[in-house]
Order: structure tokens, then sequence, then C-alpha cells
């Protein structure tokens, strides 16, 4: 976040607070409609790694298959989650990063005008993404739920359903099946992820950063005709740091999110079979019983390998890179607009 150390001084904590928020949630808002029918294709290979016989056969095919099949709502099936996780996810990043910060400068006794090293500023965003990782997993489950909801019959335009379960009627079923605990279904491999990933996130933007940052420097050392302020970042030079973060996230921890997908999505795909109550009553229901992290994770190895706990890793970073650029593009924006 490079908003100059005198306009951070001089402005009020809460109305920090309230432009980090406003600031995140804009830019988590227009990278999400971006970046939402890749997401939805990773979601749908990473499901499918435990299935017996694949519905995809990789990325093209999946995003080909569900074009042709579901059409353009089909590709943002289940946006609705996507896009409140997306204002949480970067709201909650932006505003507990800075405040890490405050607290890393507090127990360490350096001056808010001095910047964080690299190792600290890694720290804060590590706990920044801890923080997240509980305001997001609920919001992930429903997301991840509704991606899949089309896979649970055969593709077939003669089988697709009239109307299919919004967002409220799935986080009500998550709830009735599994209670309130259930909402965090998969957390551990959110956890990981947001608190590795976020860490590289943000240390790799701002490591970036201060590469392009100086290198300005130089040039503007030796021209005598720019007006620009070498210590702000330019539109293009966050869109750079901000795409090479995007791809450091991806690449940081992606086994996890493997996981985390197969577990949320493991009831509507994988439900088991349990007799109904009543002994001999040969009647037979089906029943939910949440899988384990360890557990869905050797499962996976055991299926497919390494090859399988990266299923659509590829589209991931291949999204991620334009999507952070446009999350880096629009908060630095406003923060230097508006900060």
């Amino acid at each position: 976040m490079d908003v100059p150390n005198e306009t951070m001084e001089s402005t009020p904590t809460h109305i920090r607070a309230i432009k980090d928020i406003t600031f995140g949630s804009i830019a988590g808002i227009v990278s999400k409609v971006f970046e939402h029918p890749f997401d939805l294709t990773k979601v749908r290979l990473q499901a499918q790694v435990l299935d017996s016989s694949a519905r995809f056969s990789g990325p093209i095919d999946c995003l080909s298959k569900t074009w042709k099949n579901e059409g353009v709502a089909g590709l943002y099936r289940g946006l609705p989650a996507p896009i409140v996780g997306a204002m949480v996810e970067n709201a909650s990043l932006f505003l507990s990063y800075r405040e890490f910060q405050h607290v890393i400068r507090r127990v360490t006794h350096q001056p808010d005008s001095q910047k964080l090293p690299l190792h600290q500023l890694a720290i804060a965003a590590a706990g920044a993404g801890a923080i997240t990782s509980f305001l997001l997993t609920p919001i992930e489950l429903v997301k991840c739920k509704m991606q899949v909801q089309m896979l649970v019959s055969p593709l077939t335009t003669s089988s697709i359903p009239q109307a299919l379960p919004g967002p409220i009627a799935v986080l009500t079923s998550a709830l009735r099946d599994s209670g309130f605990r259930g909402l965090w279904l998969g957390h551990t491999g959110t956890l990981i992820r947001e608190t590795g990933g976020t860490a590289a996130w943000f240390a790799t933007k701002e490591y970036v950063a201060s590469l392009l940052l100086a290198r300005r420097a130089k040039i503007t050392h030796l021209s005598a005709n720019t007006h620009e302020d070498p210590t702000v970042l330019l539109p293009w030079e966050s869109a750079l740091s901000g795409a090479c973060a995007g791809a450091a996230f991806n690449l940081a921890l992606f086994p996890a999110d493997t996981v985390k997908s197969a577990m949320q999505t493991a009831q509507e795909l994988r439900p088991q079979l349990d007799v109904g109550v009543g002994a001999g009553s040969g009647v037979v229901s089906q029943k939910y019983f949440p899988p384990s992290f360890l557990g869905t994770f050797a499962e996976m190895y055991k299926a497919q390998g390494i090859r399988g706990l990266y299923a659509g890793c590829g589209i991931t970073v291949a999204r991620s890179i334009p999507s952070s650029a446009i999350i880096f593009l629009i908060f630095d924006g406003l923060s230097k607009r508006f900060g």
C-alpha cells in the first residue's frame, strides 16, 4: 500500500480503516467479476479428483462444456457468494495488514514513518490472512457448493433443472445438515492458504514495488524534466507488482486450496449412504459425514498423486495474475486519489 507516510500519519485511525474497507471492497468486486468463470473452472477440476471418472479433461474442456451446456449463466454460477467473499476478503486483508504493521511497530519500537523490513511485512500479512480465513470459509463453502450444482446430474441439456438453490438456500441447507460449526468445513485448508498465501502476496508486491520505485528514482535522478513522485507507484507499477503477487499467492500453498474445495463439495458429489432409522427398516437415506483435512489430503494423493493436488493450478495462476493486478491498481489508485 503506497500511501505517503505523512498522509498516513495525518489521517485518523477510524478514517483510514473506513478507506481500507471501502477501497478493498471495490477492488475485490471488480476483480471477482473478471475472474469468476476461471475460479468456477478451478473448483470443478478440484472437485473431480476423487471421482472414479473425470468429467473434464482439463480447464479448456471444462470451460467449453460449461458454456455449451449452461451458457453465460453457468460461467457465473454462484457469483453472489464470491462477490460478498471478495468484498470481505480484500477489505479484511488490507485493513488487517495495516493494523498488524502498527502492532509490529509498537512491539519493536519503530516509528510510524519508517517502512518495515520485508520479513516483518510478511509477518503482518500472514496475520491478516489468518484473520481473513475465519471470515472467508463460510462464504467459500456456499460458493463451492453452488459451483458444482450442475455436476450432480449429467451435463446434458435435457437434465438441466429449471431452478437451482440460491446462496441463501445453500447456506440454510448447510446449517441444517451440519449445524453452525459445519459452515467452517474446510477451514484448515483456507487457513493454510490465506496465511501463507497472503504473506507471499503482500511480500511479493512490496518487494517488486520497491524494485520499481528504486529503478524510477535512479531514472529521475538522471533526468531533470520529470515531475513524478519517486515514492509513489505509477499505475502500471502497481499493476505489475500486483500481477507478480497474484502468481506468488497461488503457487505458495495451492494443494491446501484443492483439499478445501474437495471437502466443501464432497456432500454434493460423493454423498455417503446410510441405513435409515429403525432396525430392519431397509430404508436407505443419504447421510453426510464431514471429511477431515488430512483424510481428504491422503485420499487425493492416493488417487492422483501430486498432479491431483495441483488440479486447476494452471488456470488459477493464469487468472490470478491479471486479477491481482486489477486489485492493486484499483486499491493503490484510490488510496493515492482519496488517501
